[in-house]
This record gives C-alpha cells, structure tokens and sequence, in this order.
C-alpha cells in the first residue's frame, strides 16, 4: 500500500490518521501475544498498578463507564486474569483483583512496554520525544475534558 500525501495535512489530521494506525497495529499485539484487547490491558495495568479495587474505580482509571466495564471484566475473568470479589462490609459492592496470572501478564507487558525501542527517528531524540509528550498529554487532557469543544463554540 503505497502512503498518501501528507506533508500539507492538518495536523490535528495527522494527529487523528496516527491514532488509528498506532491502535489497529497495538490491538493486533495485545491480542496476538498477550491474549487481551486494548480495553482488557487498561484494566490489567490498572488494577497491576492501583492493586485490588472497586469496580467503578477501576472504570474512571480506565475512562469508561461502569456499565462497559463489567463485559471487559466478564472477558478477562474468562481468560483468569481478572477476580470478582465482594466486598465484606457491603455485600452489593465489588471490587476486582488480579490473580496470579494476572499479575504474569501484567508484568510481561510492563516489560514490554518499556523496553525503549523508539518508535521513529523523532522519538529517538529525547528533546523532540520530550516535545511530542507535551504535546500529546496536553492533548489528551483537553480532549478527556472537553475544554476543546468548549473552545470551538465562542
């Protein structure tokens, strides 16, 4: 597949065709050599990082609903990731626990993650990863928050 023009593309463009290409080639990893989706590694990494938690804890960590949580959690129980437990004080209540397993996973995906391989040349310049960072946090932060829609309609 021959790669369109996009020296004169926006870059919240570029910003956008990036996102997607990064997760489909992520998606395909996760679930080719570690058994999970993009969804199940939020909360594996969640729960590997934060320890055992409530469910809608766990959710806010992850930035999704409650509700969307429980068929991630449905999953990764599936697979012995993920332990329910109910909470002691209110029976109503759970809070979600790796298991062993779990905790393997989680840590061969941490290692994964950080085992420095830059991604491009840029990236491999640590002030222009420094750079791309800002940018991107600064990103993610506006988009989670909404402060850019706020700003699109003054």
């Amino acid at each position: 597949m021959k790669l369109a023009r996009l020296d004169d593309v926006p870059l919240g463009r570029l910003v956008a065709i990036a996102g997607r290409l990064a997760a489909q080639r992520w998606q395909q990893l996760l679930t080719e050599e570690f058994d999970l989706t993009p969804s199940g590694m939020s909360v594996v990494m969640t729960l590997l990082r934060e320890g055992e938690l409530p469910h809608g804890q766990v959710a806010g960590h992850c930035m999704v609903r409650p509700a969307t949580l429980t068929g991630i959690v449905d999953t990764l129980e599936k697979s012995g990731y993920v332990e329910r437990r109910r909470n002691t004080g209110d029976r109503r209540g759970v809070t979600l626990a790796l298991t062993e397993h779990g905790v393997e996973r989680g840590r061969q995906l941490v290692a994964y993650i950080h085992r420095g391989s830059p991604l491009t040349s840029v990236d491999a310049d640590p002030a222009k990863a420094a750079v791309v960072r800002e940018f991107l946090l600064e990103l993610i932060s506006k988009l989670h928050t909404g402060e850019e829609s706020d700003e699109r309609s003054r």
